[in-house]
């Protein structure tokens, strides 16, 4: 049987090696053996936003814009609502003025992803430039929410790379494809981006108070839409959203209010007397 003293090296070593750890650029299986699964979804996210590309392409040349023209929205604006919203609103007769403010407006809510993103990936230097860049509702998307901070780095620039570079692509079809595809609402593809975005937006719904921001946004988006024009009721919406994120009492009432489902009493099961009111007996002191 082995002796104390032979077993130590083994027992020292687990210990020095869950003590340690392992540098945060690589800690975790959500980033060594997660990437495989990012890099699909951020395939599958390009694909979906693609679609949505060669609608852009398609109108834009259809609203006077030339195929280099329209190219060049996508790669040095690359927002592409906005940019949507810029060649329908030339197609719609609009000037390039009020063409531009609509896109610069619906563009805007990438300034809150900013400021939520920035301790997130923890970016400096450099890499700012480019981040900011890539920077979309699927990028964004992608990276909150991850265990790690290189986890978020990775998720955010795998799929913003492969975002840029689907959406670009596409573009360049859509606009030589010309005319053929000039009514995207024909094809079903001016839905495919918000289709992707919802479904990676569900999974954080599934916390009350992010429930509770996201109803009051789409009451804001839907009640604004008669009033105002197009892309203003999703910028609204937003502000209306990050109001109340940033707002400490609102962030406190979201945090201590019973949710809907349980009441208080599903929220705290036991009184400070030890009364249980999901039909339990109280567990006392140094009881078992």
């Amino acid at each position: 049987m082995p002796s104390s003293r032979e077993r130590r090296p083994v027992s020292e070593s687990a210990e020095t090696a869950e003590s340690v750890g392992t540098p945060e650029t690589t800690r975790g299986p959500a980033t060594r053996l997660g990437r495989p699964a990012l890099l699909r979804d951020a395939l599958g996210i390009g694909l979906a936003v693609g679609a949505y590309g060669l609608s852009y392409g398609a109108l834009g040349v259809s609203s006077g814009l030339t195929v280099v023209q329209t190219q060049f929205l996508s790669l040095l604006l690359y927002g592409g609502s906005s940019q949507l919203a810029l060649v329908g609103a030339l197609a719609a007769g609009s000037t390039g003025a009020t063409a531009t403010a609509t896109a610069v407006l619906l563009g805007a809510r990438n300034l809150f992803y900013g400021v939520g993103l920035r301790p997130v990936l923890g970016l400096r230097g450099r890499q700012l430039l480019p981040a900011a860049h890539l920077l979309s509702d699927e990028s964004a998307a992608m990276a909150i929410g991850r265990p790690d901070r290189a986890t978020a780095r990775y998720a955010y620039w795998a799929t913003g790379g492969v975002v840029f570079l689907c959406w670009n692509l596409a573009t360049l079809a859509g606009a030589l494809a010309g005319s053929l595809m000039a009514d995207p609402k024909a094809f079903g593809l001016d839905a495919a981006s918000s289709a992707a975005f919802l479904a990676l937006v569900a999974p954080r719904l599934g916390e009350r108070a992010n429930r509770i921001v996201f109803v009051l946004a789409c009451v804001v988006a839907v009640g604004v839409s008669p009033l105002v024009g197009a892309g203003l009721p999703v910028v609204l919406a937003g502000l209306t959203a990050l109001s109340v994120l940033l707002t400490p009492r609102a962030r406190a009432a979201l945090r201590t209010a019973p949710p809907a489902s349980g009441g208080a009493a599903a929220a705290r099961p036991e009184d400070p007397d030890g009364t249980r009111h999901d039909g339990g007996t109280p567990e006392k002191d140094g009881a078992a």
